[in-house]
């Protein structure tokens, strides 16, 4: 019988299997059910002391994504910078939400419209879409 993790070189192993598990402590889902490709995240400003989750508690991809979110980036644009999947992406986004040092909110065209996107820009993707 052949072994899972045949066919792998080992650091590829290493890179694609064990990672993301250590990174996120062991979750596989986020427990965040808001945030969607398009949330978008913005980290705060380090105006007072530590919050109680410090640096040493904090992964690479953490401080990686607070740099990152200096201005408001899509979830899928953060996952993108990362080169990491969009659900592991969101619990790391999940963690730094909690500890307050980001924050979340829909894109503005969700936000005036209660949720519901606007027609026009339904439309004008999709036309953008077609002419790829």
């Amino acid at each position: 019988m052949k072994h899972w993790t045949e066919g792998f070189e080992d650091d590829d192993a290493d890179e694609t299997l064990v990672r993301p598990y250590t990174i996120t402590g062991g979750r596989t889902a986020p427990e965040r059910d808001d945030l969607t490709l398009i949330t978008l995240v913005t980290a705060m400003v380090e105006d007072s002391p530590d919050t109680g989750w410090g640096l040493r508690r904090m992964q690479p991809e953490h401080r990686t994504i607070l740099s990152l979110c200096k201005r408001p980036l899509a979830v899928a644009e953060v996952a993108s910078a990362l080169n990491l999947s969009v659900s592991v992406t969101k619990i790391l986004i999940g963690d730094l939400i909690e500890a307050g040092r980001m924050r979340a909110r829909p894109p503005l065209a969700f936000a005036r419209t209660g949720g519901i996107p606007d027609m026009a820009i339904l439309e004008a993707v999709r036309d953008g879409l077609r002419e790829l």
